[in-house]
């Protein structure tokens, strides 16, 4: 048995029947299943202990990070693939997501293929990437879902849905469970490239995807200040002194566009009071250490960030075209 099936859950009581109903519809079915719930007050936990599933049930929640963190030490497999609970995942899922990981061990992570639950026809991410102006963001949002058909590799796996090779977390950290929730499965991709790792996308692994289904919405104050908040940690951790000098005027240019677009949704001030706060903060962040070939690396994850501006400029006026397109 190659892999363990962590679902971290907190009041997610309303998906759980469709989640497993899909994982038991797997053409492959050797695998395990763990659920760690965080705390939940809405029937989860009775639900699970009803139906004898494998679980942790942790006191209080500590946030998607917190949760995973316990599931992946738990597991016993050398492959865990963390699920959303608001999933429905293809019958080859797993099989697919195996056979990837299997191709190479310097693959630390596998992004299945999202698509978006209610318009099955559009992508909902085929995989992270991740910018010079400090933006990260789903690779293939709202595009059409055929186009994504190749196997490539992205910057990280979006953790709402991917495999991740577990003995790899022992050499590069968990995820860091200072961020909560949001941005923390960039930040451990982010440090697997750092230590030589690769991260790609699977489009044979398909799940659908409700998005925000714990959350509640794509936008609210909780989301806003969090993810400005570990955006600080994210670069502060990753990127040297040299990364930070080059890269500051695009991050200030990133920092103060994004203010602008919450200030205008109604959540200027949460966005300050998050980015206010990693700053206050950062003597608590744990910095990815020195070590030989961390330069040349470095240099590549560079012109990857550069890149991953010109993919998200592209991709957003490929979705605005799109939009005028349809009004026309």
């Amino acid at each position: 048995m190659k892999t363990t099936i962590i679902i971290p859950n907190y009041n997610g009581l309303s998906f759980m029947e469709p989640c497993f109903e899909a994982l038991e519809a797997q053409t492959m079915k050797d695998f395990k299943i763990l659920v760690v719930d965080n705390g939940s007050t809405d029937g989860s936990v009775e639900w699970l202990k009803e139906r004898e599933i494998p679980s942790i049930f942790l006191p209080e929640n500590t946030g998607f990070s917190g949760a995973v963190n316990v599931g992946i030490r738990a597991a016993d497999t050398p492959y865990v693939i963390l699920l959303n609970n608001d999933t429905k995942v293809a019958p080859h899922y797993v099989e697919a997501l195996e056979r990837a990981m299997d191709r190479s061990e310097k693959i630390f992570s596998v992004s299945s293929k999202m698509i978006q639950m209610y318009h099955p026809d559009l992508m909902d991410d085929a995989g992270d990437m991740y910018s010079v102006l400090g933006w990260a963001f789903q690779r293939g949002v709202g595009r059409p879902e055929k186009l994504y058909k190749k196997s490539c590799r992205v910057f990280t796996a979006c953790a709402g849905a991917a495999i991740y090779r577990r003995e790899v977390f022992e050499t590069i950290g968990y995820f860091d469970e200072m961020h909560f929730a949001y941005l923390e499965d960039i930040d451990v991709g982010y440090r697997a490239k750092l230590y030589g790792y690769d991260n790609v996308f699977c489009p044979e692994a398909v799940v659908y995807h409700v998005g925000s289904g714990t959350s509640g919405s794509k936008y609210n104050s909780f989301k806003v200040k969090l993810a400005a908040r570990n955006n600080v940690y994210l670069n502060y951790k990753n990127m040297r002194a040299w990364q930070l000098l080059l890269n500051s005027p695009c991050l200030l240019v990133g920092t103060f566009v994004k203010f602008l677009f919450f200030k205008k949704m109604g959540f200027g001030k949460d966005y300050v009071s998050g980015f206010l706060e990693g700053i206050r903060t950062l003597k608590n962040c744990k910095r990815v250490p020195s070590f030989k070939g961390r330069i040349q690396r470095e240099i590549g994850i560079q012109i990857e960030l550069i890149a991953g501006t010109a993919v998200y400029v592209y991709e957003f006026s490929r979705r605005q075209a799109a939009k005028l397109g349809a009004k026309a």
